[in-house]
């Protein structure tokens, strides 16, 4: 086991003016499972390479336990990394593929034969050791990479969006085991993927990357309650959270006409507007009309629960000025008695629910 430090690690690829990976800065305890999230492109790959040895770093260091690690081949940095699109010979066995890297070593054969069997009781793949992979399913197969990682008892395990080659309840499915094999091993681990679900419900910690750069490493629900930027708010949580432009007013802020309450030593930097953001589950329809308007547009049943997706007047500003333009909008509501489409509903956020960001530079401000 060993802890993972990214010390300002840096990747330009040649002909890029932008760093795929700029100035990255992380601390992975020992033991940890750290989840690298973030969009198409935003470098959380390139970061995994890099601490794989695979890609090169520009500038910075990594470190794995005390050492630094930025100039070794792969083969010398002990980790073990499981891919996206499983890499196993065809013509092996799951016993072979899964000892192939020790024999390479040159490891004893009863050695290896007692590393693959105590790997495959705990990934249950026992009754499938003399099987080729084509005779197992997708999942069977994602488990047979991952004791392939295991049986070298390695530092480090790093997986690459493992679970994007599996169907959706597959997924959810694996997704668990592979958490529940994180924290029985205790093995320090990587695990990168584009499904901010998977991330919430997977890592001990989730590090937000956008075009390069950490945006915010926290626990899952921390990052939930308190997004440190716009970009943070609008990614983590499904559905996303509604984020409007909204004038500063006596009171608080003014979406659509109805004042949100927003402590007013929140709003004394703030200036004229700022970025409100909700979340769909907590907001609750209001009496009368003293609520944000909202005109449904598509109601999505879910049995207990619907969601209301429809639009909000809000106050944007151009280059002109201000103009009142309508905003998308998600809310949770009873999924009972949902509002019909087309209907006018009023909602308001529930108290303390409330997230304020600055308008110019998309910052929290701190509450």
């Amino acid at each position: 086991m060993a802890t993972v430090t990214f010390d300002n690690a840096t990747k330009t690829y040649p002909g890029n003016p932008r760093p795929s990976v700029d100035k990255l800065n992380i601390e992975i305890a020992d033991g940890e499972f750290l989840v690298l999230v973030g969009p198409s492109g935003c470098g959380k790959s390139t970061a995994l390479r890099m601490l794989a040895g695979l890609e090169e770093v520009n500038a910075g260091r990594i470190l794995i336990g005390e050492r630094d690690v930025t100039n070794l081949s792969p083969k010398d940095r002990d980790v073990a990394m499981v891919f996206q699109n499983y890499a196993l010979y065809p013509h092996m066995s799951v016993a072979d593929n899964m000892g192939f890297a020790l024999k390479i070593a040159g490891v004893d054969k009863s050695e290896i034969r007692k590393r693959v069997e105590e790997a495959a009781k705990i990934l249950d793949l026992s009754e499938y050791l003399e099987r080729k992979p084509k005779a197992l399913s997708g999942g069977q197969r994602q488990r047979v990479a991952m004791g392939r990682a295991i049986v070298r008892s390695p530092q480090v395990f790093l997986m690459d969006e493992p679970l994007s080659n599996l169907d959706a309840k597959l997924r959810v499915q694996t997704r668990t085991q592979i958490a529940s094999l994180q924290r029985r091993l205790g093995v320090t681990t990587v695990y990168v993927t584009h499904d901010q679900v998977e991330a919430m419900t997977m890592g001990d910690r989730v590090a937000v990357l956008n075009a390069g750069v950490l945006q915010q490493v926290d626990s899952p629900r921390r990052m939930y309650d308190h997004p440190t930027n716009v970009f943070v708010a609008g990614f983590i949580g499904s559905p996303a959270m509604n984020l409007l432009d909204a004038p500063v007013v006596d009171g608080g802020v003014d979406v659509g006409g109805h004042v949100v309450p927003v402590e007013r030593d929140l709003l004394k930097d703030a200036g004229s507007h700022v970025t409100i953001g909700v979340r769909p589950e907590d907001l609750e329809t209001a009496d009368g009309n003293a609520g944000i308007p909202v005109t449904v547009d598509v109601v999505e049943s879910l049995g207990a629960d619907a969601y209301i997706y429809g639009s909000a007047k809000a106050q944007q500003v151009d280059i002109e000025g201000e103009e009142t333009t309508e905003a998308p909008f998600i809310a949770r509501v009873d999924g009972r008695r949902p509002p019909e489409k087309g209907e006018q509903v009023f909602l308001r956020p529930k108290t303390g629910h409330v997230h304020i960001f600055h308008a110019d530079s998309g910052e929290r401000i701190s509450d």
